[in-house]
C-alpha cells in the first residue's frame, strides 16, 4: 500500500489528481496502462488520482510524458 500523506485531500492535490485522471481518460488509458508507461506502481497512480499522496515533481513529469502532455498544460488544467 502506498504511503498516505498527511496532506491527503488537500485542494491542490485533488486538482492535480483530477487533471491526471481526466487526461488519462481522454487518451483511453487504464490506470494500469498509465502506471506502466510512466514507470509508477499502479497503486501509487491510484493514490495520486485520489489525492492520497503528494506526488513529486519527477513522478509528475514521468506521468506527463506518458500522457504526451506538457507539465505546464496539466497544471493549467488543474488551475495551478
Amino acid at each position: 500500500m502506498a504511503y498516505k500523506s498527511v496532506l491527503a485531500g488537500e485542494k491542490s492535490l485533488v486538482a492535480v489528481g483530477n487533471a491526471v485522471r481526466a487526461a488519462r481518460l481522454e487518451r483511453g488509458l487504464s490506470q494500469e496502462d498509465l502506471a506502466v508507461d510512466a514507470e509508477v506502481e499502479r497503486s501509487y497512480m491510484g493514490a495520486i488520482e485520489r489525492a492520497e499522496v503528494n506526488v513529486t515533481l519527477l513522478v509528475l513529469v514521468r506521468i506527463c510524458r506518458a500522457l504526451k502532455v506538457q507539465p505546464s498544460e496539466l497544471l493549467s488544467k488543474a488551475r495551478m
